[in-house]
C-alpha cells in the first residue's frame, strides 16, 4: 500500500511539474518575464535620461572679491572698504544645444530598433524551440509506440530462443533494431531536454512546457503560403528589419553629430554682471560683462573631419547590410519553398497507406504470414522514414520562421 502511495506521488509530481501552454501563450509568458528583453528596456529609459541632460545648460557662475591688504591704511583683509561679487552665464552659440538634443534624440531612436530587433530575435528563438519540441515530442511517441512492440516481441523471441524453438540469430536481429529505436530514443530525449531548457529560459515559466498543437492547426501552419513572390519579400524586409533600419538610421545619426561637432567650432559668449563697491572708476560701480574666446583656429575641426568619415563609413554599412538582407531573405524562401515541395510530394494518402501496412505487418507477422527478414527489414525502414517525415514537417516551420524573423511582418496567409 505505501509502494502505490509513493508511486502515485511521484506521478502526480511529475505531471504538476510539466505546463501544458500554446505558442500564443508562450509568447505572452515571454513578453512578460523574459530577463534579457527587461534590462534591454533600461536602455530606452537611459537614452530618455541623455535627452534630458542634454537639454540641461551650464550653470551659472558666481564670484566675489574682497580686499586682502590695504597699503594705504597698511591693514589686512580692509572688506569694509573694498569687496565686489559677479555672476556669468555661458551662453552657447552656433545651434550647439539644438544639435547636441537632436543627436540624443536620435540615438534613442537607435536604442528602440536595438530593442525591437532583440525582440524578433528571441521571439524567433522561442518559436523554433517550441516548434522543436513539438515535432521532438511526436517523435518520442512514435518510437515508443514502436518500442512497446518490439520489446514485447523481443522478449517472446528470448524465451523460444532458450526453448530451442527459434534460432538466436533471430532473436539478435530483433535485438539490433530494440537498440537502434532506444538510441533514437536517447537522442530524442536529449533534443527535448534541451529545447524545455530554452524555453524555460525565454518564458521565465520553471515547469518543464508541453506544447499544445491540434493536429488540424499543425496541417494549416504547414500550408501556410507566403503573401508574395521573392521580389516582394525583399521589399518588405527592407521596410521592416529592425536590423536594417538601424543601419539606416545610423547614417542620420552620424549626421547629426557631424553638426553638431561642427556647431562646437562657433565661440560660446559669456555674459555676465558685476559690482564692485571702490574698486573701478566710481564707488559702488555696476558693470555688464561679455567675454568670447578669439576664433583664430577651429578648436573642434578633428573631431569634424572624424564625423565626415563615419557618415561615409555608415553609407558602407548600410549598403552591405542591405545586400545581406536581400541575400537571406532569398536563400530562406528558396529553402522554404524546396522544403514545401518536398513535403507536398508526400501525399495524404502515402503517410496513411505507410501506417496502414505498418498496422498490416504487424497482423500478417502475429499469423506468419510474413518472414522475419521481410519484418526486419520493413521496421527498420519504417523508422527511419516516420523520423524523417518529423523533420520534414519541422523544417518547414524552421524555415518559414526565418523568413518571419528576417521579414519582420506578417508574410503568411
Amino acid at each position: 500500500m505505501n509502494r502505490i502511495a509513493v508511486l502515485c506521488l511521484a506521478v502526480s509530481s511529475f505531471v504538476a511539474a510539466q505546463q501544458q501552454m500554446s505558442l500564443l501563450e508562450c509568447e505572452e509568458s515571454f513578453q512578460k518575464n523574459n530577463l534579457q528583453l527587461l534590462a534591454e528596456q533600461y536602455n530606452i529609459n537611459m537614452a530618455d535620461a541623455d535627452i534630458l541632460q542634454a537639454k540641461i545648460w551650464q550653470l551659472p557662475q558666481l564670484s566675489g572679491q574682497v580686499n586682502a591688504y590695504n597699503p594705504k591704511d597698511k591693514k589686512l583683509f580692509d572688506i569694509a572698504h573694498s569687496k565686489g561679487a559677479g555672476v556669468t552665464q555661458l551662453i552657447y552659440m552656433g545651434g550647439k544645444k539644438k544639435n547636441e538634443i537632436a543627436f540624443a534624440k536620435s540615438n534613442k531612436e537607435l536604442v528602440q530598433l536595438q530593442f525591437s530587433q532583440l525582440l524578433v530575435d528571441l521571439r524567433s528563438q522561442l518559436r523554433s524551440a517550441y516548434f522543436n519540441l513539438y515535432y521532438e515530442k511526436l517523435k518520442l511517441e512514435n518510437t515508443n509506440r514502436q518500442l512497446g512492440y518490439m520489446n514485447e516481441l523481443l522478449n517472446a523471441y528470448r524465451v523460444q530462443s532458450a526453448k530451442g524453438n527459434v534460432s538466436l540469430k533471430d532473436a539478435v536481429r530483433l535485438q539490433s533494431i530494440v537498440i537502434q529505436l532506444n538510441h533514437d530514443k536517447l537522442e530524442i530525449n536529449k533534443n527535448i531536454l534541451d529545447f524545455e531548457q530554452n524555453l524555460k529560459v525565454l518564458t521565465g515559466v520553471s515547469e518543464e512546457i508541453e506544447p499544445i498543437m491540434s493536429e488540424a492547426e499543425a496541417k494549416e501552419a504547414l500550408a501556410a503560403q507566403p503573401f508574395g513572390d521573392e521580389n516582394e519579400l525583399k521589399s518588405k524586409a527592407l521596410e521592416n528589419n529592425a536590423d536594417y533600419q538601424y543601419n539606416l538610421k545610423l547614417i542620420d545619426n552620424s549626421k547629426l553629430y557631424a553638426q553638431w561637432q561642427k556647431s562646437l567650432n562657433v565661440p560660446d559668449l559669456t555674459v555676465g554682471a558685476a559690482w564692485d563697491q571702490a574698486g573701478g572708476t566710481f564707488n559702488n560701480e555696476t558693470n555688464l560683462t561679455l567675454g568670447i574666446p578669439l576664433p583664430l583656429w577651429k578648436a573642434n575641426q578633428g573631431n569634424v573631419v572624424k564625423a565626415n568619415y563615419a557618415i561615409q563609413q555608415n553609407q558602407k554599412n548600410a549598403d552591405f547590410q542591405k545586400l545581406t538582407l536581400e541575400t537571406k531573405v532569398q536563400s530562406a524562401y528558396k529553402t522554404w519553398k524546396a522544403q514545401y515541395d518536398q513535403l507536398q510530394d508526400v501525399k495524404t494518402t502515402d503517410l496513411q497507406n505507410m501506417e496502414l501496412v505498418y498496422n498490416g505487418m504487424l497482423t500478417n507477422f502475429r499469423k506468419g504470414n510474413v518472414t522475419l527478414i521481410e519484418f526486419t527489414d520493413f521496421m527498420d525502414s519504417y523508422r527511419e522514414t516516420a523520423l524523417q517525415i518529423y523533420d520534414m514537417k519541422n523544417e518547414i516551420m524552421q524555415s518559414a520562421e526565418q523568413l518571419n524573423q528576417l521579414i519582420q511582418t506578417k508574410i503568411f496567409y
